[in-house]
């Protein structure tokens, strides 16, 4: 068996794209990934199809050695985009590789330990602030609103959620506080001020009153913040009983001074790859818990940092707010490691996100591992054709 075709296909998703790949092999065996280039990875697709002659002819159940030929093809750009595309392709050759044995890929790995993995609802209220007339539903204006949205989470048997600085702006209603992506005022300085931490404050004591003391509560400050305003937070939100606060940094050592006042867990790595980049962040016990992009480290190489995670005794949870066979990939990573925290998924979307591939099955607050080939899912491929990318 050999890869004969590599192809790209992106997807309107509303505010942003699904990006799939597409690898058939000379016999007619199709394996399917799915990326993002629309928060950070513009022109992801280009490096993925630059690097495709690369593996034409190559063997795809050799997934390692594929994988190990593309980084010693990129190693002088070694990361970033290059480490993405790698990703890409890694996983779209799992897929094969597992269709071609009619397993899973969690078999592929010696799994899955669990077929039912914990989940958290990422992005609450945060795509309903910014993006609800991409997903016909009414936006949320007020904490009242945030209120009754966070018992509808709970009521659906979600057990914890996350949420982002979700602050009134000048005009009283909500909108999303995110200087360190550039969205409004106060980058490049990332500085803290009190009026901030004091309506954090009361959005998460809104939600922290919806949804009961037993309910997890994430926080997500990406990298809003400087070290000095991180540590502000921290103190700021001792009172809510979070499950963690989830802090983006490129600095082990400043984010370990966090982690050792902070009177909560911090989770962080998000945005980080390979096994050389969190080395770092662990031999500074700088962080409770590893947040681990599958998408863009690809499945194996998460696995390889999810063992490194283990033997620092850290816990490990998927960084995972794409598409659903994104969640599905996300889902295997969680379903094979031995030290699994909690899975984030995103619920809200756009309506047409379940044409592309089938939703996840979710049952009290747990995603039922599917039992198909491969990452389980059938992805429609005429779907993500009929809606190109705007």
């Amino acid at each position: 068996m050999k890869i004969a075709r590599v192809e790209t296909l992106r997807a309107d998703a509303g505010w942003r794209l699904f990006s799939f790949l597409k690898v058939t092999t000379d016999d007619g065996l199709v394996g399917w990934s799915e990326y993002n280039e629309s928060f950070g990875s513009t022109g992801l697709s280009a490096v993925i199809e630059g690097l495709s002659p690369l593996i034409i002819g190559s063997d795809p159940t050799r997934w390692e050695e594929v994988t190990a030929w593309l980084h010693v093809m990129t190693r002088q750009s070694r990361g970033g985009l290059n480490q993405q595309a790698i990703a890409a392709i890694e996983n779209a050759l799992l897929d094969i590789a597992a269709r071609a044995r009619g397993i899973s890929v969690a078999a592929l790995f010696g799994g899955p330990i669990r077929e039912r993995i914990p989940v958290y609802w990422s992005h609450f209220g945060s795509y309903r602030v910014r993006n609800a007339r991409h997903m016909g539903v009414p936006p949320l204006t007020d904490y009242e609103e945030v209120a009754r949205h966070a018992a509808e989470v709970k009521a659906m048997g979600f057990r914890g959620l996350k949420t982002n600085i979700l602050i009134p702006g000048p005009d009283g209603l909500l909108y999303q506080y995110s200087p360190g992506f550039g969205r409004h005022a106060g980058w490049p300085e990332l500085n803290w001020d009190n009026r901030t931490l004091a309506q954090l404050k009361h959005h998460l004591r809104t939600i922290r009153d919806a949804v009961g003391p037993e309910m997890g509560i994430h926080l997500d400050t990406n990298f809003h913040f400087r070290t000095e305003g991180f540590q502000r937070v921290a103190e700021a939100v001792a009172e809510f009983d979070l499950t963690w606060l989830e802090i983006d940094s490129h600095d082990a050592a400043a984010l370990a001074t966090i982690k050792r006042m902070a009177p909560c867990p911090i989770a962080s790595c998000e945005t980080l790859h390979g096994r050389r980049e969190f080395r770092p962040f662990l031999e500074h016990y700088a962080m409770d818990v590893g947040i681990v992009d599958v998408i863009w480290n690809g499945l194996a190489e998460s696995m390889k940092i999810a063992a490194m995670c283990d033997v620092y005794e850290v816990n490990c949870a998927p960084h995972n707010f794409y598409g659903n066979l994104c969640s599905m990939i996300s889902a295997t990573f969680s379903a094979c490691i031995p030290n699994l925290r909690v899975m984030e998924i995103d619920i809200d979307s756009v309506s047409w996100r379940d044409e592309f591939t089938p939703p996840p099955v979710i049952e009290n607050g747990e995603l039922v591992m599917p039992t198909g080939p491969g990452w389980g899912v059938e992805v429609n491929e005429a779907a993500i054709r009929a809606r190109p990318s705007k």
